[in-house]
């Protein structure tokens, strides 16, 4: 239950941090790099259709696309993120009318309406969730290409962008390719940020406090190998452990304490797959 509650309240407050971004910088600025909400900024310009109507009517039909490809845990998720998406969008449309952007300097509007976004759905993307829209369509190519997800997002919100050059301004359209571009990878490097791990590979001579400590002090595991040195022919032992930023930290400091000679590589690494980290 707690982790249930949790994931609720992490989901629901990624979903505000996207509304916020889009609503605030993208929409009042007219940006159109990508998602079903580039494309609502479009449908609102041309036609009498809201921006916040748009995007739940096409995440509505994306989501059972997604339910059909993805499965039901997905689409259990996902309808949840869309739905309150798009409400937000709308409360925010009604409640704070908006008739201009919020200052008068468009690239650090942009920076908001790519960055907050962003940051919402690389969590939404960690927990196998998603605030709908071209995100499925991202997610169903990760799942039987090769393409990651800033490629995939890339792929399908192109053409959105492109269509903001004939219908808005090219100031207007050159921030959107911009904001398209740096979005993409955004969006993978808070993934990256978010499960990055240590992985420690340590050489020494006595094994046993070490691996005592990582595993009764610090709670994680490790694993013993025989070495031995190349140059000084010396019999070694090589210790190898994966740790979060904090427990990277103890351990380090630990090993210099107790055994100064010991050498220690340290790698960042996110992508870890095992008990206490991630399964597939």
């Amino acid at each position: 239950m707690k982790i249930k509650v949790k994931s609720f309240f992490t989901q629901t407050i990624s979903v505000l941090i996207i509304a916020v971004g889009i609503y605030f910088f993208k929409f009042a600025n007219n940006f159109t790099f990508g998602g079903i909400t580039g494309l609502a900024v479009l449908i609102a310009k041309i036609s009498s259709i809201s921006a916040s109507d748009f995007t739940l009517a096409a995440n509505m039909i994306l989501l059972v696309i997604g339910l059909v490809v993805l499965g039901k845990k997905f689409a259990v998720n996902t309808a949840y993120c869309s739905i309150l998406l798009s409400l937000s969008l709308w409360l925010l449309e009604r409640i704070y009318p908006m008739s201009g952007s919020l200052t008068n300097e468009p690239m650090l509007e942009l920076v908001f309406a790519i960055a907050l976004p962003s940051f919402g759905s690389a969590i939404l993307f960690n927990m196998g969730a998603s605030s709908g829209g071209t995100d499925i369509i991202a997610m169903i190519l990760r799942k039987y290409t090769r393409f990651d997800i800033g490629r995939a997002l890339l792929l399908t919100d192109l053409l959105i962008t492109i269509a903001g050059l004939f219908i808005f301004d090219i100031k207007t359209g050159l921030y959107s390719f911009l904001g398209l571009a740096i979005r993409s990878f955004m969006i993978d490097n808070f993934i990256e940020s978010f499960n990055l791990s240590k992985y420690f590979n340590v050489v020494c001579k006595n094994p046993e406090p070490i691996c005592d400590y990582i595993v009764n002090e610090v709670g994680r595991g490790a694993t013993v190998l025989d070495a031995k040195g190349a140059f000084s022919g010396e019999d070694r032992y090589l210790i190898l452990t994966a740790l979060n930023r904090m427990q990277a930290i103890k351990v380090r400091d630990y090993i210099k304490e107790i055994e100064p000679d010991a050498f220690i590589l340290i790698s960042n690494t996110s992508e870890i797959i095992g008990k206490g980290f991630h399964s597939v």
